[in-house]
């Protein structure tokens, strides 16, 4: 009788601890069951989300760059601006970068960069140096946002190629609107000339109107230039944990760091802090790309034929609150007009974080994320 009873009281002790009395084939069907658990609550969550996203209404002062909130009112449904900038060390420090919603960095001759600024609302742009010249790929992408194209001077062999995108292009070599000049405190301090042109962004926006340029946005472009979260979202990329991104675009490096307390990346060019000359901030992004694509030198100069309209199956990289998500990326090829698109694996537009952002265009493999 007692051995009955103890036989008895094991049992119900086993039947109590989980997984106890299981087969490791049932064990191992348990895990995958919980996994998927997590996986359809992830799914449902996302799915929730997006629903969320798309009733929200939207404040007409949305930039339509970053979806923060925080567009003037005389800038509401106009064109953004692009500004080409110096990315040089002797160039260092910028300034008026700082205040661009985002900012595309590609590589140039020789391999060091160049930085395309733009500034979501054509009302608000600061004062900006140093102000440098087109290279073809860079209005290729300017133009899917719609935008005003600001430079000082051109690659000599792309003038027909400029000439056939009809841009509404502002040109230091050959405007006379006094939007252009030479930084004086600078020119006394030692830099070279090509590293001290400025563009007077604040007065930007007098110079278009009296010029009776178009300020109203295209119809198709009215919307978000991209897909973004809700306005009180902020959601980590579905990949690795991600603190620091590392771009080795030949010539120069961009390391971004990731400043947990602001959700921010900071950027260091060439190992030192990249900051506006004006502020003294260091500049920062809420969302970080790296979009490898082809890059070859088309010329005895040096000067690079860009893939910038991608593929379906072209890679890159978005990095965002601490994560790094494996993503496609594409153009409609060969239209200048069209938009940047990011995707998932599965072929799907993804959503991003309202907030900055700062794109690389560049070789295949040359990032790493830590």
């Amino acid at each position: 009788m007692k051995k009955r009873m103890l036989l008895l009281s094991m049992c119900l002790m086993l039947a109590v601890i989980p997984g106890c009395g299981k087969s490791g084939k049932q064990q191992e069907e348990s895990v995958k069951a919980g996994q998927s658990d997590a996986k359809e609550q992830k799914s449902e969550d996302t799915k929730g989300s997006e629903e969320r996203a798309s009733s929200e209404e939207i404040p007409a002062n949305q930039n339509l760059l970053t979806g923060v909130l925080d567009l003037t009112e005389g800038a509401i449904g106009k064109r953004p601006v692009a500004v080409m900038v110096n990315n040089v060390d002797p160039a260092m420090p910028q300034y008026g970068v700082g205040k661009a919603d985002i900012i595309f960095e590609i590589p140039v001759e020789g391999d060091a960069t160049r930085f395309m600024a733009l500034y979501g609302d054509y009302t608000a742009v600061p004062k900006i140096c140093a102000i440098r010249s087109c290279r073809a790929y860079f209005p290729a992408l300017s133009e899917g946002f719609d935008a005003f194209y600001v430079n000082w001077g051109s690659d000599d062999t792309i003038g027909e190629y400029i000439a056939s995108l009809n841009l509404d292009q502002i040109d230091g070599i050959s405007d006379g609107s006094g939007l252009f000049g030479r930084d004086q405190a600078r020119l006394s301090a030692g830099y070279d000339l090509e590293h001290t042109g400025y563009f007077d962004g604040t007065q930007f926006a007098s110079v278009v109107q009296s010029r009776g340029l178009r300020t109203d946005i295209e119809e198709d472009k009215k919307d978000a230039a991209f897909s973004f979260y809700g306005l009180n979202e902020q959601v980590k990329p579905d990949g690795e944990d991600c603190q620091k991104v590392d771009i080795n675009f030949g010539a120069a490096r961009a390391t971004l760091t990731y400043d947990e307390a602001k959700k921010v990346y900071v950027k260091d060019l060439n190992g030192k802090p990249q900051i506006d000359g004006n502020t003294g901030e260091q500049l920062a992004f809420t969302n970080v790309f790296v979009l490898e694509t082809s890059i070859t030198v088309r010329d005895e100069i040096g000067h690079k034929e860009v893939d910038w309209d991608g593929a379906s199956d072209s890679v890159g990289y978005y990095i965002s609150n601490g994560g790094v998500q494996k993503i496609h990326w594409s153009k409609e090829e060969k239209n200048e007009q069209s938009r940047l698109k990011f995707y998932d694996q599965n072929g799907k537009e993804i959503k991003i974080n309202r907030g900055k952002s700062y794109i690389a265009v560049n070789y295949a493999d040359q990032a790493t994320f830590q």
